[in-house]
C-alpha cells in the first residue's frame, strides 16, 4: 500500500474511534442538576486575503552605521556602508570624508539602490558633520549629552592595564595618576593587587559614546593606605575638605622608570663615583616634561653638561631643574610664569647623556635634595565659607565610590 493510503486509513480510524468515545459520551445519564446546553450553528464565512497587501514591501532607504578601521580605504568604507560604486568616486574627493580616523563611528541613509542620502559624523571637535547628496557638508555643534560612569579595577600589572581591562577609557587613567600623583609615585610605589574606583562623566551622541570627561570622584588601595578624591571647582579635595593637590608632583614625567636614583653612583661617562643630585627618568625622545609646581622660568637655555636645561624658581626658597631635553615648551622664556603640570620641555639626550632621559633635581636654599624621602609641602585649603557647600556636593559621590567598594568586597567574598 501506498504511504497516502496508509495515512488516509489511519485517519479514518482515528475519526471513527473519535466518533465513538463522543456518542458513548452523550448516552451518559446527565447529572440531576445539569441543565442541557443550548444548540449553536456553525456560523463559517470565507475571507478572501489578497497576497500583494499581506506582503510586507521593501524599503526605499535604509539606515547602516559602521566603523572606519585601522588599514580601510575610504573607497572600501562606503562599499562596506552600501553605497555603490558610481556614488564611491564622487565622495572620496571630499575633505571632509579625507578627515576620518580608526575609530570613528559613521552613519549612513542608504537608497534602496545605494545612492547616499546623507553621511554623518562626530569629527572629534564637538562638530558633527552631514553630508547630503549633493556633496555639500554641514556642521553643525553636537548636542551632547553627559551621563556619569562607574568603574572599579584590580592592579596587575599596571595602572594603564587596569583600566583597559574594565574598559576605562585612558584619559580617565591619566587623570586618576594626576589626581593622586601627591601621595603615590606611580613609577615606585604602584603594587600587584591595588585596587581603584572612579566616577567620571561620559560624553554621548545620538545615544553612542564618545568620550569621557572629567573624573568626579575617585578612591585609590596603594600599599593597604585608602586615598579618596572629590572634584570641585578647579580641584581635588578629600571628603573631609582637603587639598589633594600638593605644592609639588613626585615626578615631572607622567609615566616613566627611575634609571638612576639620588646619592652616589658611578657616572656612566667619565667611570668614577660622583654623587648624582637628581632623579634621571628614561624615557623616550619627545616625552613630555611637565612643571611640577607654579613658579617662574629662571633660565632656559645650554648649560654645560646639562645640555638644553629649564631652571624653575617657586615661591620660598624651592627650585626646580629639567636636564638634557631635545626642545622647550614652544614659548617658553626667562621670566615666564609657568603654573603646576604646564609642559616646559620634551626629553632628549643634550649634554653629558648616554641616552635619552630627563634629569631632574629638587633644590631647597640652593642645595639638591630627594625628592622622593622630603615631605612635600601642601597646597592652599579649600576656603572656610566654601566647606558646606563641597560637603552637600561630596556626599553623593562618596556614596558612589563606596558602592563601588562594597560590590568589589562581595565579589572578592564570592
Amino acid at each position: 500500500m501506498s504511504t497516502t493510503g496508509t495515512l488516509w486509513r489511519t485517519a479514518v480510524i482515528l475519526l471513527l474511534a473519535i466518533s465513538g468515545a463522543v456518542a458513548a459520551f452523550a448516552t451518559m445519564a446527565p447529572a440531576p442538576d445539569a441543565q442541557p446546553l443550548p444548540e449553536r450553528a456553525a456560523l463559517v464565512e470565507a475571507l478572501p486575503i489578497d497576497t500583494d497587501d499581506a506582503l510586507v514591501p521593501s524599503p526605499a532607504s535604509y539606515i547602516r552605521e559602521e566603523q572606519f578601521q585601522r588599514g580601510d580605504t575610504l573607497a572600501a568604507f562606503l562599499n562596506r556602508l552600501g553605497i555603490a560604486e558610481p556614488h564611491v568616486g564622487r565622495l572620496i574627493k571630499l575633505n571632509a570624508l579625507r578627515s576620518l580616523r580608526p575609530g570613528m563611528n559613521v552613519g549612513a541613509v542608504v537608497s534602496a539602490d545605494g545612492m547616499p542620502l546623507s553621511l554623518s559624523f562626530f569629527n572629534g571637535r564637538d562638530a558633527l558633520l552631514e553630508v547630503t547628496p549633493d556633496g555639500r557638508v554641514a556642521e553643525r555643534r553636537a548636542a551632547f549629552e553627559t551621563r556619569l560612569a562607574m568603574k572599579s579595577s584590580v592592579i596587575r600589572s599596571s595602572l594603564f592595564a587596569a583600566a583597559d581591562a574594565a574598559e576605562i577609557p585612558d584619559s580617565v587613567a591619566m587623570q586618576l595618576a594626576d589626581v593622586f600623583s601627591g601621595d603615590i609615585d606611580f613609577h615606585r610605589d604602584l603594587r600587584k593587587d591595588d585596587r581603584f574606583t572612579v566616577v567620571y562623566e561620559m560624553h554621548s551622541l545620538l545615544g553612542r559614546p564618545v568620550r569621557a570627561g572629567r573624573v568626579l570622584a575617585a578612591e585609590f588601595v596603594n600599599q593597604g593606605r585608602t586615598f579618596r578624591a572629590v572634584h570641585f571647582g578647579s580641584s581635588y579635595y578629600t571628603p573631609e575638605g582637603k587639598n589633594l593637590r600638593k605644592a609639588f608632583l613626585r615626578s615631572p614625567l607622567e609615566f616613566s622608570r627611575v634609571s638612576s636614583g639620588f646619592g652616589m653612583r658611578r657616572h656612566p661617562m667619565f667611570r668614577t663615583w660622583r654623587t648624582h643630585a637628581g632623579i634621571d627618568y628614561a624615557a623616550p625622545v619627545g616625552t613630555r616634561v611637565r612643571a611640577v609646581g607654579d613658579g617662574v622660568v629662571e633660565f632656559a637655555g645650554l648649560k654645560g653638561g646639562y645640555g638644553k636645561v629649564v631652571v624653575l624658581r617657586h615661591h620660598g626658597q624651592y627650585a626646580t631643574v629639567y636636564a638634557h631635553l631635545s626642545r622647550f615648551a614652544s614659548g617658553l622664556h626667562r621670566g615666564m610664569r609657568v603654573t603646576q603640570n604646564d609642559t616646559v620641555g620634551f626629553v632628549g639626550q643634550s649634554g653629558w647623556a648616554t641616552g635619552p632621559h630627563l634629569h631632574y633635581e629638587f633644590r631647597i636654599a640652593g642645595q639638591a635634595r630627594n625628592p622622593f624621602s622630603i615631605a612635600m609641602p601642601a597646597a592652599q585649603p579649600l576656603p572656610a565659607q566654601q566647606l558646606p557647600a563641597f560637603l552637600i556636593h561630596a556626599e553623593p559621590l562618596v556614596a558612589r565610590l563606596e558602592l563601588l567598594a562594597d560590590l568589589i568586597t562581595l565579589a572578592q567574598g564570592d
